[in-house]
């Protein structure tokens, strides 16, 4: 099945859905593409030189295309450290495709794009990408305003792998059924949940939550193992961990200084 189909069977699928939240007054979902760069620590400066690109260029050619840059972190803790992460939004799949083609046919970014390869060396060592679409329970990421003004923050991206579509199901309809409010009544702040609909090690889910520093994440996540709504909703046994997450990764991130996510 040729990249083409398979966006056009997603987006069948994903006309059907948005039908039904508009007819029932719900948010619509939107599509997330995560970008990972994965660089090394070289004379060549890849980070100075990727990041240059995605600030000075890449930002304003998708917005001009139909996505919208909302996030671009760096590692803080992980592994396979250095890299940086791309978060673009899309209203749609076809707002997704179109702005492939467009950036294509955009003689400014492709004149970047060439730029950023002609230098010495390569510009990272490789670039992988997911598509997500989000949760039914969070269907806009949360994006900062351009006034507000927050003290550093650090970011936690979270992957879940399921074992089967299945399973992954009942790990989704936990996080709309309340998982996630729990997040938001502890203070977690949550920025965004999406299901891998295109991407390495589906099925899964990726999701983000935000925290005034390390201490604060250990403090909270202590918080959510012990709540008592956590615990009711973990609690039957089809939904516990054994039973639908195969492996749980995760890195700490920091968000660049041009990231409308900060």
């Amino acid at each position: 099945m040729t990249r083409r189909n398979l966006l056009s069977g997603v987006a069948a699928s994903a006309l059907a859905g948005a039908a039904a939240q508009a007819a029932e007054g719900q948010a619509a979902n939107v599509y997330l593409e995560l970008k990972y760069y994965q660089l090394h620590n070289s004379p060549e400066d890849q980070s100075e030189h990727l990041t240059g690109f995605l600030r000075d260029s890449y930002a304003a050619a998708v917005a001009k295309a139909g996505g919208k840059l909302i996030g671009a972190f760096g590692n803080h803790i992980g592994m396979e450290a250095p890299y940086v992460i791309a978060l673009t939004e899309y209203d749609s799949l076809g707002a997704f495709q179109t702005t492939i083609e467009k950036l294509k046919g955009d003689s400014h970014y492709q004149h970047a794009l060439s730029a950023l390869t002609s230098r010495q060396g390569y510009p990272y060592q490789r670039e992988e990408s997911s598509l997500l679409r989000t949760f039914d329970g969070f269907p806009k990421p949360l994006v900062s305003d351009a006034p507000e003004r927050h003290s550093p923050r650090v970011f936690e991206l979270r992957r879940y792998e399921s074992p089967t579509e299945v399973t992954l199901a009942r790990k989704l309809k936990m996080f709309n059924g309340g998982e996630i409010a729990i997040f938001q009544k502890l203070g977690m702040r949550p920025i965004f949940f999406g299901e891998t609909i295109i991407g390495p090690h589906m099925p899964n889910l990726v999701y983000m939550l935000s925290f005034d520093d390390l201490a604060a994440r250990e403090e909270l996540w202590r918080k959510f193992g012990s709540d008592p709504d956590w615990k009711k909703l973990s609690a039957p046994p089809d939904v516990h961990d054994s039973e639908i997450v195969l492996n749980i990764s995760n890195a700490i991130l920091q968000p660049l200084k041009f990231s409308p996510i900060r």
